[in-house]
C-alpha cells in the first residue's frame, strides 16, 4: 500500500504519470483532429459552445434558434476556453475546428486515467496504480469520449477525483480522518464541478458508495471526515450561481425541459430510441471496457470473497449501486457507465497482483474465456472492417494488409498476456493486453476512419465544402437551407445558419433571394423540383453520397445554388 507523500514521492511518482500522459496521447491522437463531427451530440455541444462565444452570452446554451436546455453549463466553458486559447494561439480558422471543441475531452480523459492513478494510491502500490491508470487509458470506451466534444470524459474524471478522496477518507484510521482536510476539500469541488459539467451524476455515485459501505459497516460515523455541512456550502458556491442565473434568464422553462424532460424521461421511459432491457451495461462491457473485461473474468471470485474486506467492498460499493441504477433505467447508453470503469480496473489490478492471488493457477474455465474475451475486440475490428468495405471505407491492398498486421500483432499480445496471466506473472499479462490496444487503435484512428480512406463518413464537411465551392467567392457568405438532411453536424458546418424545412420551403428559400444553397435529399427531389418550378438562376451544383454516421443509412444529397 502506497500512502507515503512529500516530495520523494512525488519524485518517485513522475515517472509512472508520464508513462500515463504518454500512453493516454499514443491512444488518442489518432484520428482526434481528422474525425469528422460526430452525429449527433457531439456537434451539437460544439455548435451551442461556438454560439456562446459568438454572442458572449455565457449564460444561456442554445442550438441554433433553440434554446439547448438538457444539461448544465459546464462542458460549453471550458470548450469556449479553448476556442479562446486555439484563437488567441492564431489557430487558422478555429471556430469551425471540431478538433478545438474536442480538447477540453483529451483533457478529461487524461485527468481520468491520472485520477485512477491517484485513486489507486492508498489500495495498490505505483506500480500497481500505474498497471490501473493503463487499463482505464486502453478502453475503447474512454478512446472514443476523448474524441468527442462531449461531457463524458470530464465527467469520469470528476467521479475518479471525488471517489479517490473519499476512498481515503474511508480507507484511513479515524484518528487520522480527522486531519484530512485536503481530501474532504478535493471531494466536494469535484461534486461541484460535476454538477456543472452534468448534473446530478457526480454526486450520486459517492451517495450510493457511502450508503452502501455505511450498511455494511452498521455506521456512517466515517462520513463525518467528508466534513458535510462546509461541503454542501461549497458546492452551492460552485454550482448556485450558474442555475440561479438561467432559471433567471429562460423563467425556469431551464429546470422543466432539463428535469422534467430529460432527466425524468430517461428515467421513467426510453428517450430517442435508446432503449434496451436490463443487462445490456453487462452485455456491452465485455467490448467497452476491452482489455480491462478478461481480468474481470479472472478475479469475479476472489472479488466476491474478500467483499468484506475495506478495499474491495469500497471499490465494490462504487461500482455495483450505480450499475444497477443503470440496468434499471430504460434509456441506455454505453457511455453511462464509464465514471465505473476506474473501480473494476483498480479492483482487478489489486486482485490480480495480491500475493494470495498472483501465484493461484487460472483454471481452465476462466483462462479460456479470459482468453476469448481478449480476443474479442481484435476479431470485431477485422469483421468491422470487412463488413464495412465498399459502404463506409475503401480498403485496398494496403490497407487490407494493414489491418491484417494490426489484428494479427494484437492476437500475438493477446496471446502473450494470456500465456503470462498462466504463468503467474499477473502484471505482465496486463502490459501484454494493454499494449494489445495500440495496433489497433492506430489502425482504425490513424487510417481506416481518416478521410481519404472514409470519405462517405464526412458527408457534412462536403457537403459545406462543396457549397462553398458552388457558391464561388461572389458569395463569400450564402445561407443555408436543407432537406431531409437533418444532422447537426451539418449546422456546425454551415456556422449555425441552416434553416431545417421542408421541399416547398426549401424552394421558397431559394426564391427569396440571391446568394443562397439548399441542400436536398434524393428522396427529397421530386417535390421540390415540382415546388421550385422553372427557377431562373437555379441550378443543381453537384451530388454528395456517403453514409449516416448515427444510424449507418445511405446518403445522396443535392446542393442546390441560386448566385
Amino acid at each position: 500500500m502506497s500512502q507515503f507523500t512529500g516530495p520523494a514521492a512525488a519524485r518517485r511518482r513522475f515517472v509512472p504519470v508520464l508513462c500515463l500522459l504518454l500512453l493516454g496521447l499514443a491512444f488518442w491522437l489518432p484520428g482526434f483532429a481528422s474525425l469528422p463531427p460526430m452525429d449527433r451530440d457531439e456537434p451539437r455541444f460544439a455548435q451551442a459552445s461556438k454560439q456562446m462565444v459568438e454572442t458572449g452570452d455565457f449564460v444561456a446554451i442554445r442550438f441554433g434558434d433553440e434554446a439547448r436546455n438538457k444539461k448544465p453549463v459546464g462542458i460549453h466553458w471550458l470548450q469556449a476556453a479553448a476556442l479562446r486559447g486555439a484563437e488567441a494561439a492564431g489557430v487558422p480558422d478555429a471556430a469551425h475546428a471540431i478538433w478545438v471543441y474536442r480538447l477540453p475531452s483529451l483533457l478529461g480523459a487524461l485527468a481520468a486515467v491520472l485520477l485512477t492513478f491517484w485513486a489507486a494510491l492508498p489500495i495498490l502500490d505505483d506500480r500497481g496504480a500505474l498497471l490501473a491508470g493503463a487499463l482505464v487509458a486502453a478502453t475503447p470506451l474512454l478512446g472514443v469520449e476523448a474524441r468527442l466534444a462531449t461531457t463524458d470524459a470530464v465527467l469520469t474524471a470528476t467521479v475518479a477525483a471525488a471517489m479517490g478522496a473519499l476512498g481515503r477518507l474511508y480507507l484511513a484510521e479515524p484518528a487520522t480522518r480527522k486531519r484530512m482536510w485536503g481530501a474532504a476539500l478535493v471531494f466536494w469541488v469535484s461534486v461541484g464541478v460535476g454538477i456543472l459539467i452534468k448534473g446530478p451524476i457526480t454526486p450520486l455515485i459517492p451517495a450510493l458508495a457511502a450508503l452502501a459501505l455505511s450498511v455494511k459497516d452498521r455506521s456512517g460515523r466515517w462520513l463525518a471526515a467528508v466534513r458535510p455541512v462546509p461541503g454542501v456550502a461549497l458546492v452551492l458556491l460552485i454550482a448556485l450561481p450558474w442555475f440561479v442565473l438561467i432559471l433567471l434568464k429562460t423563467r425556469g422553462a431551464f429546470i422543466a425541459d432539463a428535469v422534467g424532460h430529460d432527466l425524468l424521461g430517461k428515467v421513467g421511459g426510453v428517450q430517442e430510441s435508446h432503449g434496451a432491457p436490463p443487462g445490456f451495461y453487462f452485455a456491452a462491457f465485455w467490448a467497452t471496457a476491452w482489455p480491462l473485461a478478461p481480468f474481470a473474468i479472472v478475479t469475479a471470485a476472489a472479488a466476491w470473497r474478500r467483499r468484506r474486506e475495506p478495499s474491495v467492498a469500497f471499490l465494490l460499493s462504487w461500482a455495483i449501486p450505480f450499475w444497477i441504477v443503470l440496468e434499471a433505467v430504460p434509456t441506455k447508453l454505453v457511455h453511462y457507465a464509464l465514471p465505473l470503469y476506474p473501480a473494476f480496473a483498480i479492483l482487478a489490478v489489486l486482485l490480480l497482483l495480491r500475493p494470495a492471488v498472483a501465484g493461484a493457477p487460472i483454471g481452465t474455465y476462466r483462462g479460456r474465456a479470459c482468453l476469448a474475451l481478449m480476443a474479442l475486440v481484435p476479431v470485431a475490428i477485422a469483421a468491422l472492417a470487412v463488413a464495412g468495405e465498399g459502404r463506409m471505407w475503401t480498403l485496398g491492398p494496403a490497407l487490407a494488409t494493414g489491418a491484417a498486421a494490426a489484428v494479427a500483432a494484437a492476437l500475438g499480445l493477446c496471446w502473450l498476456a494470456y500465456g503470462a496471466l498462466r504463468g503467474a506473472r499477473r502484471d505482465a499479462a496486463i502490459a501484454f493486453a494493454v499494449a494489445a490496444a495500440v495496433p489497433l487503435y492506430l489502425f482504425v484512428y490513424g487510417w481506416l476512419l481518416t478521410p481519404g480512406v472514409a470519405p462517405g463518413l464526412a458527408v457534412s464537411q462536403r457537403l459545406a465544402a462543396g457549397a462553398a465551392s458552388a457558391a464561388g467567392p461572389s458569395c463569400p457568405a450564402p445561407r443555408f437551407a436543407t432537406v431531409g438532411d437533418r444532422e447537426p453536424s451539418l449546422m456546425f458546418e454551415t456556422d449555425g445558419g441552416l434553416l431545417m424545412t421542408d421541399a416547398a420551403g426549401a424552394a421558397r428559400f431559394l426564391e427569396d433571394g440571391p446568394c443562397r444553397v439548399a441542400f436536398v435529399a434524393a428522396d427529397e427531389e421530386r417535390p421540390f423540383a415540382a415546388a421550385l418550378g422553372p427557377a431562373p438562376g437555379v441550378a443543381l451544383a453537384s451530388r454528395v453520397a456517403g453514409v449516416a454516421i448515427n444510424g449507418g443509412h445511405k446518403l445522396d444529397i443535392g446542393i442546390y445554388v441560386r448566385h
